[in-house]
């Protein structure tokens, strides 16, 4: 049997005021449903951005690989003159003393980021063995207690002409920092005892740290690692944070 031909449907049977506001009642009732089905996805998704890419705010900090893996390539900047501080008999280098490029790198021994970025120096050392001498500088921050004290270990390993050595095992043993590892570290590199140790205990090169610190900071250091490639003529580009051994090469060659 066919009905449709002769029963009136719902809405005919309706008051034109009737079917209006039912009309919009059922809109505002889709587009609820609508709004709860987006945002239920976002919830577990974890992905609450208009364009499908989490904020900063939405997934937590995000550390310098993944901005390095993300960033597009940026033209390296043209050197410029900088208020760091020439080098000088009291600095330790690494390299060719002569060399036509310099890197001076402000870092903290017990900083994790700075810790990333020593291989990545060591890898420089060795591609450009001729080319570049690495001076390192102190740039303790205030939030790490060894930043200070492994400074003074390895400025006292210094003193015996183990400056370096000590650093890179400072480096690969960040975990370790403490009175007790930089005195046997001291003993395993053949240090004189009575002389490191009396060294570390008298704070002895506390004001060479904090001058270096201070110089670093008026020169637009503000965190660490922070590093200047320069040329011969004392021009600078800066190298802020720990990025890969591709951008800190494309600076050095930018300026051979």
């Amino acid at each position: 049997m066919e009905s449709s031909q002769h029963t009136k449907s719902f809405f005919d049977a309706l008051h034109p005021k009737q079917s209006f506001w039912l009309g919009f009642i059922t809109a505002i009732l889709a587009i609820g449903t609508l709004g709860f089905i987006l945002l239920g996805s976002c919830l577990l998704g974890g992905d609450c951005s208009i364009d499908g890419v989490a904020t900063a705010e939405g997934s937590g900090s995000i550390d310098a690989e993944d901005q390095v893996a993300v960033a597009p390539t940026a033209a390296v900047p043209a050197p410029t003159a900088t208020g760091v501080p020439a080098v000088t008999e009291d600095d330790y280098i690494r390299g060719n003393v002569d060399a036509p490029i310099t890197i001076i790198e402000y870092s903290d021994f017990e900083c994790p980021y700075c810790s990333r970025f020593h291989p990545t120096m060591l890898q420089v050392m060795d591609e450009y063995t001729d080319s570049v001498r690495w001076v390192f500088r102190h740039f303790p921050l205030s939030f790490h207690p060894e930043g200070m004290p492994s400074a003074n270990a390895a400025e006292c390993a210094g003193e015996q002409g183990k400056f370096w050595e000590y650093g890179d095992e400072l480096f690969a043993n960040q975990s370790s920092l403490g009175s007790e590892f930089y005195a046997e570290l001291a003993e395993e590199l053949g240090l004189n005892m009575t002389q490191w140790q009396d060294c570390y205990d008298t704070e002895k090169y506390n004001d060479k740290i904090e001058a270096q610190a201070q110089a670093g900071g008026a020169a637009g250091v503000s965190g660490t690692p922070g590093s200047f490639v320069i040329d011969q003529d004392g021009n600078a580009i800066p190298i802020k944070g720990a990025l890969p051994f591709s951008s800190v090469a494309a600076a050095i060659d930018s300026v051979l």
